[in-house]
């Protein structure tokens, strides 16, 4: 068999004292992927046990293997991995995704995440740093389209002193710092052009000089990159490097929006409710039936990252136990609105099944309901009384 990162999965647990390397520890379990001799790749748990001589001096461990490749394919046939470092989702695009985070992160080559605005895409890089061999190291995430332009390549590369007006001492860039580690260069689509053929020289040779500088500075980092643009057509126009896309684009992984994946809805609003309200100490809260129905016929511009809010903003507006569709943001769930153009007497567009909802969550309160629909009472009396409700 071949351990693909080390015996330890590059976490190795022992400490170096002279030529030897000692266990500092009673029991330990690794997740370890291996190749077999097949040339298939097998997950295994692997359990070290120190071993003592007479003297009570380590002498060497016990290592133990259990093969767990069938069953997280059963998990995962099953739906039953909801959670793969701090990313949700059962639907089938997000178990292709976490095989794929399986898949890629023992290698070094670097991945492409493709996916909208909010779905995630540093949450699916940080979960490739942390399941690789470089996990001990740092993750440096760098916004490339929140930096201006005069400013992203002394971040990227680093400066010398007296570079430019205001350079007055070397300075470091967040390559040098991601050194042995993982960059998660977010946005790379809005990369300037002259700063992308520096970018194709550190995948290729792993090199770069700081600005101002002369010194030629090496670095072993894996690249991850993410962007919500169409990468071709920004080719097409000559705005992004043809050569410099193949090079990053060796492992691509998409992830898919919000609403094609609605069965992860309810999943994703338990989560948030639970982490906001414990941070709130709203502890308690639940989310309607008919709460949910909303939330599940949204149609989610904004992704996962509009949800997180959205369950946010109503914890905060909601002071009973129940969050209920007129908790949620203005742009989620469209309240009844009175015709303010028509004559006196014109009743607003209510719906029975709307108004029947808030009497019933208002204990039969009239003057409640009307607040809860955003009406006035004498709105809502004319309104029962024109319906018999």
């Amino acid at each position: 068999m071949l351990f693909l990162n080390g015996f330890c999965g590059g976490k190795c647990s022992f400490k170096e004292e002279g030529d030897l390397c000692v266990p500092h520890f009673d029991q330990i379990q690794y997740a370890l992927d291996i190749l077999d001799a097949s040339g298939d790749r097998k997950h295994l748990e692997m359990s070290v046990v120190p071993m003592v001589d007479d003297m009570g001096e380590a002498c060497g461990v016990i290592a133990s293997f259990r093969d767990i490749t069938h069953v997280l394919d059963l998990e995962e046939r099953l739906h039953e991995v909801q959670h793969f470092s701090n990313i949700i989702g059962r639907d089938h695009r997000m178990q292709h995704v976490f095989k794929l985070i399986r898949d890629v992160a023992p290698t070094h080559v670097p991945v492409l995440i493709l996916g909208e605005t909010g779905t995630g895409k540093e949450l699916v890089a940080a979960a490739i740093h942390s399941e690789s061999q470089c996990a001990g190291n740092l993750f440096v995430p760098v916004n490339c389209g929140a930096l201006p332009e005069g400013v992203i390549e002394s971040e990227l590369f680093g400066h010398v002193k007296g570079a430019f007006t205001g350079a007055v001492r070397d300075k470091k860039g967040r390559f040098e710092m991601a050194d042995g580690g993982t960059i998660f260069l977010d946005e790379i689509g809005d990369l300037p052009p002259p700063l992308q053929v520096k970018m194709l020289r550190v995948l290729q040779e792993g090199t770069f000089e700081r600005v101002g500088g002369e010194q030629t500075i090496k670095v072993r980092v894996r690249v991850i990159s993410a962007t919500n643009q169409d990468l071709a057509k920004l080719m097409a126009k000559g705005r992004f490097r043809e050569d410099l896309y193949y090079r990053l684009n060796v492992a691509p992984v998409s992830l898919p929006a919000l609403r094609e994946r609605r069965n992860d809805i309810p999943l994703l609003a338990q989560h948030f409710l639970n982490k906001i309200s414990h941070d709130m100490n709203r502890s308690g809260l639940i989310i309607s039936p008919d709460c949910m129905a909303v939330l599940l016929d949204f149609n989610w511009p904004g992704n996962v990252r509009q949800l997180q809010n959205a369950i946010q903003f109503a914890i905060m507006k909601c002071k009973e136990s129940a969050i209920e569709p007129y908790h949620l943001p203005p742009e989620i769930y469209k309240r009844p609105e009175m015709d303010m153009q028509g004559t006196p007497g014109r009743r607003a567009k209510l719906d029975a099944g709307t108004v029947r909802l808030a009497m019933e969550r208002s204990g039969g309160n009239k003057a409640k309901a009307a607040r809860m629909l955003g009406i006035g009472r004498a709105t809502l009396y004319r309104y029962l009384e024109d319906t018999g409700i």
